[in-house]
């Protein structure tokens, strides 16, 4: 179910939702959190729909607040449910001129009380410190991507700078099935020290930068990384190449979906290893509401410590 309401007000979206709510019973009293998706005057239904599809997993409210430069003050909104939403509640606010000043006077009185909140902000307007925001102020966690910002590496430098707990990056995000692969070869015999570190990724992906400074850190071994022009590879990582004393062992990405992981004295593994979704990365996110100690450390321990990337 889709309905709209233009012209109006949060007081009137807010009754319009308990209306909804007490003809539908209490099935959305079983959301968990509430997710602000924050745009400025750009599509995002990439990113509802990425969240409709983790709302399977967690059930929420979203409220995607839209926000469009305008002489005349004006808020539309529409709100979806049932088959429209998956298992979420879906509120679009399109504020327009002086309406869209304050995102969270929008937010607060849609927020589902004693819920936690998570702000998201999916595009390349996300702002410089999102904890000092006024939606980042009231959000226990705070996603942004810094694979959409015309420059990655500008984008990570600004985050370690305004990095606060709570704060995380789906570039970070989309390295798990990488880093657990690397983990369990590390967790097998023969236990050598990691003498060098190399990481190759597309020159557009930022997630080749993290893994470089997240395995420096956890390995205190030295580390070169390299930017390969996104023309002659898919977007992302490519290869890790991990050096010790009986050899090397690299794992690297040979199609879009698959990775051949290469040890000494072992045949080959061909491994799974496709780029993560995007609704998989926010349902990842949303599994833990705490901050997560480990992105923190990377982004300002690890990449403080990360050498330029070589030619």
């Amino acid at each position: 179910m889709i309905i709209d309401l233009n012209e109006t007000t949060v007081s009137k979206v807010a009754k319009k939702l308990v209306s909804l709510r007490e003809e539908g019973g209490a099935v959305a009293l079983g959301r968990v959190l509430t997710l602000i998706i924050k745009a400025d005057d750009r599509p995002v239904e990439e990113a509802i729909e990425a969240a409709n599809d983790a709302s399977r997993e967690h059930p929420m409210r979203v409220i995607a607040v839209v926000t469009h430069a305008a002489d005349e003050p004006r808020l539309d909104a529409q709100i979806r449910v049932g088959g429209d939403a998956g298992a979420s509640e879906v509120v679009i606010l399109h504020a327009y001129g002086e309406a869209a000043q304050n995102s969270e006077s929008l937010v607060t009185g849609l927020l589902l009380p004693d819920a936690p909140v998570v702000a998201w902000w999916p595009g390349d307007d996300a702002p410089e410190a999102p904890a000092l925001t006024p939606l980042g102020r009231i959000a226990q966690r705070r996603i942004t991507d810094s694979s959409t910002a015309g420059n990655p590496d500008e984008r990570l430098a600004r985050l370690d700078e305004t990095y606060r707990p709570g704060d995380t990056d789906l570039a970070w995000t989309r390295l798990t099935r990488w880093r657990e692969h690397l983990a369990a070869v590390l967790d097998q015999p023969p236990f050598e020290k990691v003498t060098a570190v190399k990481v190759c990724g597309a020159a557009d992906s930022p997630s080749t930068a993290l893994l470089a400074a997240w395995l420096g850190m956890a390995l205190d071994a030295p580390v070169t990384w390299r930017n390969e022009d996104a023309a002659e590879w898919a977007h992302g990582m490519r290869s890790v190449t991990l050096t010790r004393e009986s050899g090397d062992i690299v794992l690297e990405r040979k199609t879009d979906s698959h990775a051949v992981l290469t040890q000494p004295g072992q045949p080959d593994h061909d491994l799974l290893l496709p780029r993560r979704s995007l609704r998989e990365c926010i349902a990842e996110e949303l599994r833990r509401l705490d901050g997560d100690r480990l992105y923190g450390r990377v982004i300002t321990e690890g990449w403080r410590a990360l050498p330029e990337a070589t030619a």
